[in-house]
């Protein structure tokens, strides 16, 4: 008998407020990866799909993209949201991961881009364009009080520690059992850093912590 070939945890995906070409599109150009799951689904959908990891929202226009977003987060706050649009600029690409959004796609990108980004988002991680970044580090590097409120901002030993392992890459789970703490106590502290850093999320919380010299350099 052969070995079972070992099969990748299902990623399940709800196309958002889209339209049903395409929505037929996006099912066509994931169609050979038998890890991922597309549903479609509308906002009041969303509470009832507990079993969806990722969303994909299009930019559309006529909508607001991030009243939308904020809507999705007040009913499912786990849920990681991947923009997808047509030559969105920039600043509207950072606007977006300020506000929650933990991934940018291109409709433009190939079907390789689309599925990479998928499972680095699904993993934890974000995914947005190189530059956009970039663009992102060095404002805050060079006009903090752009996004995050001036004056000097103090830690307590343990919120140092989460940081530091935060920045790392740590998930909660890991940074707890690091720390000998619960998981919701690790969820606790960086909710605390987040509101006294004054950032909507792990990624600029870690982008101010290096570019603050906030964590000692590794």
């Amino acid at each position: 008998m052969k070995a079972a070939v070992a099969r990748k945890p299902l990623i399940r995906v709800a196309v958002v407020e889209s339209d049903p070409l395409r929505f037929v599109g996006f099912r066509a150009l994931f169609d050979s990866e038998p890890d991922l799951e597309l549903v479609s689904a509308s906002l009041a959908d969303l509470g009832q799909l507990q079993a969806i990891d990722l969303v994909l929202l299009g930019n559309r226009s006529g909508q607001n993209l991030y009243d939308i977003m904020a809507s999705m987060k007040a009913v499912r706050p786990d849920l990681r949201i991947i923009v997808t649009g047509s030559g969105m600029d920039d600043e509207s690409v950072l606007k977006a991961i300020a506000a929650g959004a933990k991934g940018y796609v291109d409709e433009a990108a190939s079907p390789a881009e689309f599925i990479q980004a998928l499972r680095i988002v699904n993993q934890g991680s974000v995914w947005a364009p190189r530059r956009v970044l970039s663009t992102f580090i060095e404002r805050v590097s060079a006009s903090p009080g752009r996004i995050f409120p001036a004056g000097r901002i103090t830690f307590t030993d343990r919120e140092k520690e989460v940081l530091e392992m935060l920045v790392a890459g740590r998930s909660n789970k890991e940074i707890g059992s690091a720390l000998g703490i619960e998981e919701r106590t690790v969820k606790a502290h960086v909710a605390k850093l987040m509101r006294k850093v004054g950032v909507q999320n792990r990624i600029a919380l870690s982008v101010h912590a290096i570019t603050h010299s906030l964590v000692t350099a590794k």
